[in-house]
């Protein structure tokens, strides 16, 4: 009896004999009731241009390509591309679709009116932002990611996953949660659940170093359940605070008391304003830009 060949780790094959790589997060969305309602969120134009991240064998780049004048279908899989090209070819939506080969955290996205796709969940975070600091504006995304983060994107303070995510997030964009998408919605079943959700970038973008805001939330969110005051008063918060106040101050020609201690400024500044009892994990958006306010007007940066 001739022996079967086991399938390689980190793969799986379809009915149709094509091998998903696991290793970049290929799942595809099977369910047409969940692609169709992806694409009708996204509320397309006859006239926009479409920009869908790991498009796969193309079940939602066909409804993509019915509803938009063009779609920009990023894929790091030659294999992938070629099946969705072979799927639309001879057909009137083959000049509508195309293909951008490559990794798209590491290519310089093209214009694009709205992004609608099914996310790689790995790249999920460093593309958000890549996607919010993108130029010109786009209207909105619909994106499927894995439950957890979906839910950290559009946490509120006091919520169990509220975090550095929440807060970056929600300055740079309006973000709700669409629906629920189950496993078996997917070929092959992802171990996770998840949701979808819909990304709208506030324009314009409020007026805030942006470098600067993420250091505050580095440090705030370390420990979000400690006082301000306690976070404020770590040795290597302080040491690294102080050294930036004295770059500032020399770039200023500003001189500094031999006296100066930075741990007393911080508290200081903290208590004459009632943010020392603050905790990270209950403060919102405008709190840390009132905080960030704070700082940078007395001369202390965290970059």
């Amino acid at each position: 009896m001739p022996k079967v060949k086991k399938e390689k780790a980190g793969k799986a094959s379809d009915s149709q004999g094509i091998v998903f790589n696991k290793s970049f997060g290929q799942h595809i969305l099977k369910n047409p009731l969940v692609v169709n309602s992806m694409v009708e969120k996204a509320a397309i134009k006859s006239t926009d241009t479409v920009l869908e991240i790991g498009p796969g064998t193309g079940n939602m780049t066909v409804k993509l390509l019915e509803k938009g004048k063009k779609v920009i279908a990023c894929e790091v899989d030659p294999r992938m591309a070629a099946e969705l090209t072979k799927r639309v070819q001879g057909t009137p939506l083959h000049s509508k679709l195309h293909v951008m080969m490559g990794d798209v955290l590491k290519n310089e996205l093209p214009y694009f009116d709205c992004c609608v796709a099914n996310m790689p969940y790995q790249i999920s975070s460093p593309f958000v932002f890549k996607l919010l600091l993108h130029r010109p504006f786009f209207r909105c995304a619909i994106l499927m990611f894995q439950r957890e983060f979906a839910e950290r994107l559009v946490a509120r303070p006091g919520d169990k996953l509220y975090c550095r995510l929440s807060v970056n997030t929600q300055l740079l964009a309006r973000i709700d949660h669409i629906m629920k998408v189950g496993k078996n919605n997917f070929r092959p079943p992802p171990k996770v659940e998840s949701s979808v959700v819909r990304i709208e970038p506030r324009n314009p973008p409020p007026p805030v170093n942006f470098t600067e805001w993420d250091g505050l939330l580095r440090i705030v969110f370390a420990r979000k359940n400690k006082t301000l005051a306690a976070q404020f008063k770590s040795k290597s918060v302080v040491g690294m605070l102080e050294k930036n106040y004295r770059v500032h101050c020399s770039l200023n020609n500003k001189a500094i008391e031999t006296s100066f201690d930075m741990k007393a400024k911080l508290t200081e500044l903290l208590v004459e304003n009632e943010l020392d009892l603050k905790r990270a994990r209950l403060m919102d958006t405008d709190d840390f830009l009132a905080l960030l306010h704070l700082f940078n007007s007395n001369g202390i940066h965290f970059t």
